[in-house]
């Protein structure tokens, strides 16, 4: 029997109905991260790329609890699907310790070798000693977000796992909101506060991290949240249910970690070409760029809460037809983003970035405009790593990210850097070609439908 591509009109509203308060989220969390730039881009070049260079790093640590807390998912939604309380709880016991343990580590490294890592990002670059000389000190201030942004992300993914969030919006927008605030009287010296400049930009995510914490953790102490575990208990685990999640999230970090590097070895080489304006104008793209993003986490929720939830209530024909419709709509959503990402990006840029030189701003244009021409293939391809996870299938993504990213992208990251002189944003569009071959590997998998299991049954 074949089987339409595209769903009704209900089952969209339903996805939406997930995956916009997501984007909602995300949305807030990318216009803030947007007005941070617009601040911090006042202060110069150097500043703002002092300050995105660190973030850059800190993103690696993103994704290591990221990671975590998507191994962790996996189980937590089949779980709620298959009505199964106490499996959802050793979900969550999981994703707190892990993600404990990920920031204990990089917290140690953000204090003892900040300058080490941000020389390795700056190799080359016309400004390296400034801009290390500033990132240290953001680095080490930033560190202290690391466990509070553990507790807020391990609570805020169990949320939209459970199909509830709307709660990590709210909580999360409430943060933003204090964030903001924290930058306008502490970067530039408002309403009486001394001026602290780019360690002020660090004080306030400290200290609006540390409220969202707080928020999330009454809430769902108040609420009595089903996969909410108080802290005494937390280490009342189920050893068998944390080695099968162990698993699972090796091999999503194995490719998590190979995507990650691969971007990260990019930006390192291309931030080598030139001086503060390469930096802070890729920089401003890729906060502009964020924006488009949230697409990609709608999906992943979306495809979490529905398929994760047909599976785990042993509903496996009917999660294999969704997931068809969860690929097609996405492709959709991809395009019709990038439509007007176009429009948005060349009124931003201009706007928001005008303390930036205009060599700076022209980077930032170029890249945004080859970022939302990837958006269709992009959302496609989310969707497949979102399909396969929910499934708990993470070797699909790890076949597809380590391979191609081993044997085309990286090797082309150093051809094009040491073979031509080519700007960043040219580099940075051929490279991203081999996602097309990643597409194909990941469907070849895919279409073997190891993800169609309900995980529960094997606990």
């Amino acid at each position: 029997m074949s089987i339409k591509r595209f769903g009704p009109f209900s089952f969209y509203r339903e996805a939406l109905n997930i995956a916009l308060p997501v984007m909602l989220q995300q949305l807030i969390m990318s216009m803030v991260s947007l007005i941070d730039n617009f601040m911090v881009a006042g202060l110069g070049d150097v500043s703002m790329a002092s300050v995105n260079v660190a973030n850059q790093i800190n993103f690696i640590y993103l994704v290591a609890v990221n990671t975590v807390c998507g191994a962790g998912g996996i189980y937590l939604a089949q779980f709620k699907g298959a009505g199964d309380t106490e499996g959802m709880k050793h979900a969550y016991r999981f994703k707190i310790i892990f993600t404990a343990l990920v920031s204990a580590v990089y917290g140690v490294l953000c204090w003892t070798i900040p300058e080490k890592m941000l020389g390795l990002m700056t190799i080359g670059n016309a400004v390296q000693e400034e801009i290390i000389d500033i990132g240290a000190r953001y680095l080490r201030i930033t560190a202290f977000t690391l466990f509070p942004a553990a507790i807020s992300t391990s609570i805020g993914t169990g949320f939209r796992e459970i199909g509830q969030p709307k709660i990590p919006l709210v909580i999360s927008a409430g943060a933003t909101v204090v964030n903001t605030l924290g930058n306008y009287i502490l970067i530039y010296g408002n309403l009486g506060a001394p001026r602290l400049e780019v360690s002020g930009a660090a004080i306030a995510t400290v200290i609006a991290r540390c409220v969202e914490a707080a928020a999330f953790l009454v809430y769902v102490y108040k609420r009595e949240t089903l996969f909410f575990v108080k802290f005494r208990k937390i280490f009342h685990i189920n050893k068998a249910l944390i080695r099968e999640i162990l698993t699972k999230s090796g091999m999503i970090f194995l490719s998590e970690a190979s995507w990650c590097s691969s971007e990260t070895i990019m930006i390192a080489l291309y931030n080598g070409r030139g001086g503060a304006e390469v930096v802070a104008g890729m920089a401003a793209g890729w906060t502009i760029a964020n924006i488009f993003f949230l697409l990609f986490g709608g999906i992943w929720t979306a495809t979490a809460v529905i398929i994760g939830g047909s599976l785990g209530a042993g509903k496996l024909e009917e999660a294999k037809v969704k997931a068809l419709w969860i690929k097609s709509g996405s492709v959709v959503a991809g395009g019709v983003i990038a439509v007007f990402g176009i429009v948005l990006a060349i009124l931003l840029v201009p706007l928001v970035f005008s303390n930036l030189t205009e060599a700076a701003r022209r980077i930032s244009l170029g890249l945004v405009l080859v970022i939302v021409a990837y958006l269709p293939l992009w959302g496609l391809l989310n969707a497949m790593f979102a399909i396969s996870r929910a499934g708990g299938d993470a070797a699909m993504g790890m076949y597809a990210d380590v391979s191609v990213n081993t044997l085309l992208f990286i090797p082309g990251c150093f051809a094009l850097a040491l073979g031509t002189s080519l700007d960043p944003v040219k580099m940075f569009a051929i490279l991203k070609t081999t996602d097309v071959i990643k597409l194909l590997v990941a469907r070849y998998f895919l279409n073997k439908e190891r993800w169609v299991r309900n995980l529960t049954k094997d606990i």
